[in-house]
């Protein structure tokens, strides 16, 4: 059976496509047969992160409706073995997701992948109600900004209280805290929270702390997952926390500021 992981977040803008294409891409770079859901239907995005948005001919609302099935829907990555894409639909109604249907749906998926990752949109209408709902972990993507933990501390609550397993009275559902566009200098000089500041606000386990970083951006603009930019800050700060998904001890880096040594200070750089 796959282990089916929600990315979500209160607040949009926070960076979740950008963190399912890169957590999907490492777990396959791990050997794990991965698929990653867009379900932000209307507003898709995570085909063009990926960067296969010319191979969208089906979408996860065809699915669901039965106008294809996931064979002909699915697309397969072509950098790394083992991982695919289910597009969202840009041209249907959010309510277009029935609970049923999506069951359905993961089930299929279920017997061939080890891991879903469903890409949830912002907030808590229909299609992140959905995404959340049948989640055996969930990543809670925020920003070192006040809103943005408020708003993500409402759906912890929503995890814990209207997810599958809380309607069924099982184990809840396994909560991950990722934090994004981190500088540490700014943290320090108390232009964002820290850190231990949102990891205190929250009472979340901490899984990964992911710099503020230019390669992000470019990643996004040339449809490649930052994870497969070893050189940038990111890109390592994504593997790291696929390890730490995986059970793995890995030591945080990117949450201090770096010292300039005499040269840098005195040539700048």
């Amino acid at each position: 059976m796959a282990r089916i992981i929600v990315v979500t977040s209160g607040k949009g803008g926070v960076g979740k496509t950008t963190s399912s294409a890169a957590l999907g891409t490492g777990l396959a770079l791990k050997g794990f047969k991965t698929v990653i859901i867009d379900f932000d239907i209307g507003l898709r995005n995570l085909d063009l992160i990926m960067g296969v948005e010319r191979r969208v001919v089906y979408d996860f609302v065809n699915v669901i409706n039965g106008d294809s099935n996931l064979n002909q829907t699915l697309i397969k990555d072509k950098r790394v073995d083992g991982l695919y894409i289910l597009p969202a639909s840009q041209t249907r109604d959010k309510d277009a997701l029935t609970r049923e249907g999506v069951e359905r749906v993961l089930n299929e998926l279920s017997e061939t992948f080890d891991y879903i990752i469903c890409d949830s949109p912002a907030g808590i209408e229909q299609g992140a109600l959905m995404a959340l709902y049948f989640a055996d972990e969930a990543i809670v993507v925020t920003n070192p900004e006040v809103s943005s933990v408020r708003d993500s501390d409402r759906i912890l609550g929503i995890l814990a209280s209207k997810s599958r397993r809380a309607e069924q009275g099982k184990d809840p559902v396994k909560e991950h805290l990722l934090l994004t566009r981190y500088n540490p200098g700014r943290a320090e000089r108390g232009d964002m929270l820290s850190v231990e500041d949102v990891s205190e606000i929250l009472a979340v386990k901490l899984i990964g702390v992911i710099p503020e970083s230019q390669a992000v951006l470019r990643a996004s603009n040339v449809g490649e997952p930052v994870i497969l930019d070893e050189q940038s800050d990111a890109g390592q700060a994504y593997v790291d926390t696929i390890e730490r998904l995986l059970g793995n001890e890995v030591e945080y880096r990117f949450i201090e500021e770096e010292k300039k040594g005499i040269f840098k200070r005195l040539f700048g750089g």
